[in-house]
Order: structure tokens, then sequence, then C-alpha cells
């Protein structure tokens, strides 16, 4: 899909790692640029389950099916080697602070004489146009200083972080959707730019429906408990025989679908649970009754009765989750051939491309294509 995309990363641990790596995994040819000498990118030290010397499968998570050439741009040679191969490639990625990339020399600014068709994404903590540019910054500030762990977690709780770093996935998304807009428009115009997102921007818009609430009537959204929507119920976990379950009444066919297949119409004749409006307003109500009904049985039996015919699942834990079968049904776990881990298991890429999931490989080991690609580049420019 991307064969003839040639994208060159200054990157590490999250968001721009797992952006790019959809841009490997659908063609691209991406190239790590790495500072040897620093160990590279730091997530290949991340542990505990290392692979080797310099490797760890926390990094190969994020880096499947890349290349990786050693350079030190900050040195004469290793900056006019960078600048040979700006000349062939259509885009730079970095997530570095907001002030590195200026300092750097790896800004459309800083490269449009090499290249003035390369596309230049920067992935910042907070952004390069503002008096936080030169702050470090990671994922777990972000839900908190833009709202999301006061949404997060059981109301007598403290507030809570998603389990992983979803505004660092987020972010490197957003940041590559960019990226291919602006090549799009580059091979058209010949005119490249810079790209910028950073981590607080998105989180901040992640907020979404209760964020525009609270702007415009100023409600203040509040953590509900079981993992409540804000807005429509039951869309919540519900305590069953031997564990929990989620169910998801989104819509009003949903909530007389479950009712019925609870055997239960005096729930939907029940005033207070006969209308949206009115099961938002006895939420605590209506989650007593259910919990009364759905401890009756095990999740299984429930989900035997529920599934297909409403949105309902069982609420598993990581292991659960991968043992799935539905899970082995749909590909979604692969194995790639890892030379210190023969058969090392990933989780797929979540595309499908006319009904295949894009092959995985592991990551280049430190500077093992410096040799072919930096001879290319040269080539290319000789």
């Amino acid at each position: 899909m991307l064969s003839g995309l040639r994208v060159l990363t200054f990157e590490q641990f999250g968001a721009g790692p797992y952006g790019s790596m959809f841009l490997a995994d659908l063609g691209a040819e991406v190239i790590k640029v790495e500072n040897e000498a620093a160990g590279g990118d730091a997530s290949r030290q991340m542990g505990p389950h290392l692979l080797g010397g310099n490797d760890s499968q926390y990094f190969q998570t994020f880096n499947l099916n890349k290349k990786s050439i050693a350079l030190d741009i900050k040195t004469p040679a290793g900056r006019e080697a960078f600048r040979r191969l700006v000349a062939s490639a259509d885009a730079v990625i970095n997530n570095l602070r907001g002030d590195q990339p200026g300092k750097l020399g790896i800004d459309h600014a800083s490269l449009r004489d090499v290249n003035p068709r390369i596309v230049c994404l920067h992935i910042s903590a907070y952004g390069r146009d503002n008096a936080r540019r030169d702050w470090p910054g990671y994922d777990f500030l972000m839900q908190a200083e833009a709202g999301l762990m006061s949404l997060t977690g059981e109301p007598d709780g403290p507030p809570a972080r998603m389990g992983v770093s979803m505004i660092d996935f987020m972010t490197g998304m957003t940041g590559v959707t960019g990226l291919l807009a602006a090549v799009i428009r580059a091979r058209a115009t010949g005119r490249g730019c810079d790209v910028d997102t950073c981590l607080f921007d998105v989180a901040l818009h992640q907020l979404t429906y209760p964020g525009t609430w609270h702007l415009n009537e100023g409600e203040v959204p509040a953590r509900l408990p079981r993992g409540s929507h804000l807005a429509r119920t039951p869309v919540q976990t519900l305590r069953t025989a031997d564990g929990w379950i989620f169910v998801g009444c989104m819509m009003d066919k949903f909530w007389d679908a479950l009712v019925a297949g609870l055997g239960r119409p005096d729930l939907a004749a029940d005033p207070r649970f006969a209308t949206a409006g009115a099961r938002r307003d006895n939420r605590d109500a209506l989650t007593a009754a259910l919990d009364d009904v759905f401890a009756t049985k095990p999740t299984q039996a429930w989900l035997e009765i529920l599934s297909g015919r409403l949105p309902v699942a069982p609420v598993h834990d990581v292991a659960q989750a991968l043992a799935n079968p539905f899970v082995a049904e749909t590909g979604m776990i692969a194995r790639i051939d890892h030379p210190a881990r023969p058969g090392l298991r990933v989780l797929a890429n979540p595309l499908k491309i006319d009904g295949h999931r894009p092959a995985a490989a592991p990551c280049s080991p430190l500077g093992a294509d410096t040799g072919d690609i930096l001879g290319l580049a040269a080539e290319a420019v000789a």
C-alpha cells in the first residue's frame, strides 16, 4: 500500500514508534535513525523481557517491520549522511521535546534546501510554539492534566489512569494521519511542510462530548460507578455468579432485548426504567436490580443467552483476553522470526487489506542497515 514511501525517524518509546509502525506495516520503508553511542531507542533496554544485548519485547512491540541505521547527527559526518538520506526521503518523524527539532535541524526549514518536498512530523509533549516547548512529558501526565483521570475509576476511589498509554498511541496515529495528508500534497505540488501534534492536545481532544458539554453547559462530568457511560444506562459492568459482564444498552432496542433475555418484563414496565432518561436518573436502583438478576448465573451462561441480541462482553484479564478463541479465529496474534527468540508472538496489525493483515517482521538490530542504506543514499546523490 505504501511501497515507495521512505520515512526517517528519530523516535523512542510509544507515540512516534506506534504511529510509524503502521506506516512500516503497510509497506513504507521506515528507517530508525539511532545514536549507537547512546544505545539507540531507549526502549531497546526496557525490561523485564529482554531479547539479547540491545533489544526487548517492549521495543519490538512498537517497531515491527522497521530498519535501523546508526548515525549521530550531532557530528559533522553524521549530519552530512543524514542530509543525503533526506534527499531521497518523503518524511522525517521525531517525538522529541518541542525545542529539539530546530536545534537538531530536523524541521522543514532546515531541510527544504536538500528536499523541498520533505514532510517533517513533530510529535512532542506540549507543542513547539508555546512556553512549554522545552518541557519533557509522558502519556500519564497528559491523562492527569487534561481531565481524563477525573473520568476514570470508581467515584469513591482516587482518579485513575487508563491501563495502557492510549494517549501515546492516539497521538502517534493522529500524527501519521497528518503526515500522509501532507505527503499527498507534497507529491502533487512539490511543497513539503511541518506537521505538528502533541500529547497534550490529543489528550484534551479525547474529552470529546464531556468537553463539549462543559464548554456549552458548564457541566462538570465526574466518575461514575462500574465504568458507566455518562449519558446512557445500563452501559456498565454487572456482577454475575462468578465474575463480571459488561452490558451496553446504548439504544432503546438493546434495553428491550436485555429485559426480554433476562425474562424480566417487569423491569421495562417499571416507571423508573421506562425511558432512557428515567434509567439515567435512577441508575443506582437499576444497577441493584440488574445485579440481583445477573448474580443468578455465571458469566458464560449469560453470554450464551444475550450474545448477538445486544452488545455484551465478558470482563477479561490480560491472560483471558489473549486466550480468547475469537482472537485466534481472527488472526490477531502473529509470530515473528526474531533471531534471539524464534517464534516470538506479537499482536498483529488490526487493519485488513483485501481480507489480509499486514505481515509482521522484527525490527532490525541497532545499526544493522547502516551500510546498505547509507551506501545507497550516497549513490543516489552521486
